[in-house]
């Protein structure tokens, strides 16, 4: 008896313990989302050709882009709608600098009434040897298609194609395809290594035996475009350098640049030289094993299998989907909660194989090229955020590493400007060279990215070594703010001037005191400081002074808040009602602070909603209005943002975020539409309890676990 009672005790204890366990991580609320069944019931499927639908697998520092084929069969039937890239972080070429042009020749003065005089990389609109050096450095580097992995289907047509069925199972990393040519069936599984560069396929047919096209092309340098000009085998060179009777070796030459190709096959079959940079690998059964990897360098060692290939990308995507956050719409009952799970879903996939590399992602990220294949430091922040916010911070750092090697480069243009720290550039490629522009090179938002981002960072782990490693990017980046921030004796404030804001139909010459950009000047200063506090270092009394003496937002009799302080037509000058409505980031991106009024903004954001010229938008232009409804206790409105009928608001069968016939990839979107969700979830510090972002009627029963609260 005495022993029954000791029994009983430790057991009701034990009980006690593990219930309040279970309350204090909130997994009394709800089960655990069963994460398979989230992610299969949102995998694309394709029953009919679409040539905007053109699935993609990769690792995020490459990423193979296919048809319905399973291969990229029909390059130039493609390459209007979703171009079929093969791309890589380090896959860069530039043409031949024959005229000599040196970066200095895209420099001019400008005089923005700071005492001197600053020198900014622009394009030119007089005809001569400067403006063509703008354009040389505009378009150079630019991003390679690596190679073009086709089936050799005997030149039959897109159209020829019967009976297809193809899958992207995005929880273990494989697009399966099925389909009939001219009396032969095909299935294909195709899939990428998740640490290295490499395609790997596996094919069986019924009726002709398979045969395998790799094909180069020569870049064409064009602003947007697949990269692929197809009649320019004379301008570079592919040459097999190594072969056993199962793989070869490829040696890739284009001006400068060199690379190589290495193809691995399983059963019996031979590569075989059809014209200059087009092989064939003729398989001599119906089934076929093969790999194909990309290389900077020639490799020492074969490919792996296939299938270990397979097996180590179903092991890398299992565990993707099973940690960081992930949010579960099925007990929703309001009608656009189907549609909002399956951007969710597809964009977290996305941004993975597209926007995790060690250089920050392209706007069209790894599957065409846009702006010459450069990437966009004012856009990191769309890409980016959401990994932190999603639990997944290892693969934003994995990116910010970058910015140390860009920190010389932005060091020297804040020196040639005459002001302190490192100003980073907007547009420009690995090397961190600043590609001129008569826009990007004004722009200041990319400025306060790198500080918000290793906040975020900071905030998943609360981890001091985060603070060293980050710490003399953070205040570099703020002596530069500080810096260039005039202060105005005669009304005692900091005013911002001679700028593009975010909001792009703005003229530098004429801009001051853009409200976005007031109020990220004030939340990255004051984040600065607080990471000097962090790491045992007193606050700079006189970037305190700023932070207090940075001018409020300007706004007009009609308590709406205007584009800038010397734009006071707002609302009645198309000029500036169309674009980004980036006002509305100064309290969505932004938590409020003391330049801003709640009742202004509210009154702005519902301006917006029913005024703007939403058909001159982007595509996260929805998410940015969605957080700033979030925050501005709209939540309705929030939902009706990230849901607006608008065309570069749509979401393609591949859950691309689709802009026009030039974007027809628009990665910024994903990754607002991300970030949004997780402050409409999680909420951000100020606020209180779950999901506030959605509306309480009862209709939006939104599951979620494992995201970050934004600050």
């Amino acid at each position: 008896m005495i022993y029954f009672k000791k029994t009983y005790c430790i057991k009701t204890a034990y009980c006690v313990s593990l219930m309040l366990f279970l309350v204090s991580f909130g997994l009394h609320a709800a089960p655990r989302i069963d994460r398979k069944a989230l992610v299969n019931r949102n995998n694309p499927h394709l029953t009919a050709i679409d040539t905007l639908g053109a699935l993609s697998v990769g690792n995020g520092e490459f990423a193979f882009t296919v048809d319905i084929t399973g291969l990229q069969t029909f390059p130039r039937e493609y390459s209007r709608g979703m171009p079929l890239g093969t791309q890589s972080q380090w896959g860069w070429h530039s043409f031949p600098n024959t005229e000599g042009f040196k970066h200095g020749e895209t420099l001019k003065e400008f005089d923005f009434g700071r005492g001197k005089k600053e020198l900014y990389a622009v394009q030119f609109s007089e005809k001569g040897r400067r403006q063509e050096a703008a354009d040389y450095f505009r378009a150079n580097p630019h991003r390679l298609h690596l190679g073009c992995i086709g089936l050799d289907l005997h030149e039959a047509a897109l159209s020829e194609i019967h009976n297809p069925d193809q899958l992207l199972d995005m929880w273990n990393g494989v697009i399966k395809s099925s389909f009939s040519v001219r009396k032969t069936s095909y299935a294909v599984e195709t899939s990428v290594h998740p640490q290295i560069d490499m395609v790997a396929v596996h094919i069986k047919t019924k009726g002709e035996k398979p045969a395998i096209r790799f094909q180069f092309p020569y870049p064409t340098g064009l602003h947007t475009d697949d990269g692929c000009n197809w009649n320019a085998d004379d301008k570079h060179r592919s040459s097999i350098i190594q072969r056993t009777d199962k793989s070869v070796i490829i040696k890739r030459e284009l001006d400068s640049t060199v690379y190589y190709v290495s193809i691995d096959w399983k059963n019996k079959a031979r590569l075989i030289e059809k014209t200059k940079n087009y092989f064939v690998l003729q398989s001599d059964e119906n089934e076929l094993y093969f790999t194909c990897r990309f290389t900077a360098l020639q490799p020492e060692n074969s490919n792996l299998t296939v299938t270990k290939t397979f097996a180590d990308a179903m092991k890398y995507w299992n565990n993707f989907w099973k940690t960081g956050a992930a949010v579960d719409f099925s007990a929703c009952t309001d009608s656009r909660a189907r549609e909002l799970e399956r951007r969710v879903v597809l964009s977290q996939y996305l941004l993975a194989i597209q926007c995790s590399g060690s250089t920050p992602p392209q706007e069209t990220g790894l599957t065409y090229n846009s702006w010459y294949g450069k990437f966009h430091l004012e856009m990191i922040w769309w890409h980016q955020a959401q990994f932190a916010l999603w639990n997944r911070p290892r693969m934003l750092e994995k990116t910010l590493g970058w910015y140390f090697t860009a920190l010389p480069a932005a060091r020297e243009i804040a020196r040639r400007q005459g002001f302190d720290g490192v100003r980073w550039m907007k547009m420009t490629d690995p090397t961190a060279s600043e590609a001129p522009s008569g826009v990007g090179s004004f722009l200041i938002w990319q400025q306060p990215h790198l500080i918000y981002l290793a906040e975020l960072i900071y905030r998943t782990e609360k981890n001091p070594e985060t603070i060293r490693k980050y710490y003399n990017l953070v205040q570099q980046t703020a002596e530069f703010m500080y810096s260039f921030a005039d202060y105005e004796k005669e009304k005692d404030r900091y005013v911002l001037k001679g700028i593009i804001p975010a909001q792009e139909t703005l003229r530098a010459s004429e801009t001051v005191n853009p409200p976005f950009e007031l109020s990220y000047w004030h939340f990255a200063m004051e984040l600065a400081q607080k990471w000097r506090e962090r790491n045992g270092e007193k606050r700079i009394p006189e970037w305190d002074e700023l932070i207090n003496k940075l001018s409020p937002l300007t706004y007009n009799d009609d308590h709406l808040y205007l584009a800038a302080e010397t734009a006071p037509e707002t609302y009645k000058d198309v000029r500036f009602t169309s674009d980004h409505m980036a006002v509305l980031g100064a309290v969505g991106m932004l938590p409020a602070n003391r330049l801003i009024l709640d009742g202004y903004m509210k009154n702005t954001l519902n301006w917006i909603l029913e005024n703007w010229n939403w058909d001159k938008t982007w595509g996260w232009d929805y998410p940015m209005t969605a957080m700033c409804a979030a925050r501005m206790g709209e939540p309705e409105k929030a939902v009706g943002a990230l849901l607006m009928d608008k065309q570069t608001n749509t979401y393609l069968v591949n859950g691309h975020n689709y802009q026009d016939a030039r974007l027809r990839v628009y990665l910024p979107g994903n990754g607002g539409l991300l970030t949004a969700v997780a402050i409409m979830c999680a909420g951000w510090d100020s606020s209180q309890g779950q999901n506030p972002g959605f509306p309480k009627d009862g209709q939006w029963n939104v599951k979620w676990e494992g995201l970050q609260k934004m600050p």
